[in-house]
This record gives structure tokens, C-alpha cells and sequence, in this order.
């Protein structure tokens, strides 16, 4: 699972690191949060097109899915692209994906973020409609509150092979298997450039905090990280046997 992809230099760092990545470790599945990949802020047709490209099998999204319209009616029609399962009905595209071994589910958070259905809620009722389920549960858990993420780690442990937080673009240390067998971290992190505010300019994002004016940021330039974690799952029982942060550097 790779952290929020942010704008080009996120787009450049995945396409130069994750192919090595894939064969190193002989990953079967690769999951990429997209939906700071275009500019800083959303998704397109042409910039997905680039994770699939890269070695990306899904990409899971956020509350900002919607910034670019031309990506809204291209969610119907290209299921490897997820948007947020706990929105409302009759919203375009897709919460989850199930492929020849796995599912991957998209969440978002409610604290701090937006206006969504509960997650909770909709991920049970995901796993009560889907049948046969496969063994292998992949969950991205976009949201804000580290408590919320810890807390629908807990909830689902020994439900879902791995609740992976995104969206905060700061990888955190508390890589886990909960004793039920998910594995489990806040935030995977980003890939985007090292020096920045979480992906974005840093004198214009400290303009912001000083001025409180509204403005457009940019994302930032030079050297580019990249954040992401393994998780191993065991085949017979979907149960995560080990989870670990990979975490690299391009250097510019």
C-alpha cells in the first residue's frame, strides 16, 4: 500500500521506485491513494492512467475524488479506481474492487473531513452483502482522527487482512498485527517531495498559516519520498502474518 500520491513529483517518485519495489519483494497486489495526484488536489483519467502504468493494480481515493470533473463519469467505467464507500446512494463509481484474490474497500473518515456515511456502518454491511467473500481484505481508511483510525483498526481486527490509514501525507511508526490477525497503521504517509508541507510548497504554505488569506498552493520540488508499507498475508486464512514500513528516497 502506497501513501497519498502528491502531484508530479509523487507521480515521478512511484513510476522511478515501485517497479524495482514489485519485483524485489514479489508483491502480488499494489494499492496507490490517488486523490492528490493531479496537481496537488484530485484525480484525472490521464494521471490514473500513470499509476497503472507505474505498477499500480488499484488506486483508492479521498474526499477530494470530486475536484476534477472530467474523472467523475470515467469512475463508472474504470472499476480499478475507488472512490469512498461510505457516501450516498446513487453517488457515480465504485467503494470496492474484488479481484482473483483480494478485496479492496475505499473508507473515508467523518472527524475532520466531511460529510459522509458512517464507516463503520458500511463496512459492515459490505461484509454481510458480499458472498462468497475472498479471504484477502484490504481496507484504506482515509481519514483525519488518528483515534477514528485506531478505532476502526479495533472494529474490523480479525474481520479484514489490513486497515491502512491514509490522507494525514505523515507516515507514523505504529505498524501492527492486532491479535486478531489485521494489520493495521495510522497513516502510511505520501509520496511526494521531502521538503515540503506534506507535499505542498512550503513558503506559500506558511504564507497561508501566517496571513490566513485563501490561496492556491503548489506542490513542492526536489528530493522525493516515498512512503508506503508490506503487509504479508497468509493465503489459507487471510490473516496478516507481518506488516512493515518501506520507506525510500529519490534524490533529485
Amino acid at each position: 500500500m502506497i501513501g497519498d500520491v502528491v502531484g508530479r513529483p509523487g507521480r515521478k517518485g512511484m513510476a522511478a521506485l515501485l517497479p524495482e519495489l514489485r519485483h524485489k519483494h514479489e508483491i502480488n497486489l499494489v494499492v496507490a491513494n490517488g486523490e492528490n495526484a493531479a496537481g496537488g488536489i484530485g484525480l484525472t483519467p490521464s494521471t490514473a492512467e500513470e499509476f497503472f502504468q507505474s505498477g499500480v493494480d488499484i488506486i483508492t481515493s479521498g474526499n477530494h475524488i470530486w475536484h476534477h470533473k472530467e474523472l467523475i463519469p470515467h469512475l463508472e467505467v474504470e472499476p480499478r479506481i475507488l472512490r469512498p464507500l461510505n457516501m450516498p446512494p446513487g453517488v457515480p463509481g465504485h467503494g470496492y474492487l474484488i479481484t482473483e484474490r483480494a478485496m479492496v474497500v475505499n473508507l473515508s473518515g467523518r472527524v475532520f473531513v466531511g460529510h459522509f456515511d458512517c464507516p463503520f456502518r458500511a463496512m459492515d454491511h459490505l461484509l454481510e452483502e458480499v458472498d462468497p467473500k475472498p479471504l484477502v481484505i484490504l481496507v484504506d481508511f482515509h481519514g483525519e482522527a488518528t483515534a477514528e483510525k485506531v478505532a476502526l483498526g479495533w472494529y474490523l481486527d480479525g474481520r479484514v487482512s489490513a486497515v491502512l490509514g491514509t490522507h494525514t501525507h505523515v507516515g507514523t511508526i505504529d505498524t501492527r498485527v492486532l491479535p486478531r490477525g489485521t494489520a493495521f497503521v495510522s497513516d502510511v504517509g505520501m509520496v511526494g517531495a521531502a521538503d515540503s508541507v506534506i507535499g505542498d510548497d512550503t513558503d506559500l504554505s506558511i504564507e497561508g498559516f501566517l496571513t490566513l488569506m485563501p490561496h492556491r498552493l503548489s506542490v513542492g520540488k526536489g528530493n522525493i519520498t516515498f512512503n508506503s508499507v508490506l503487509v504479508e498475508v497468509e493465503d489459507e486464512s487471510g490473516k496478516a502474518l507481518d506488516i512493515s514500513r518501506l520507506d525510500l528516497e529519490l534524490r533529485e
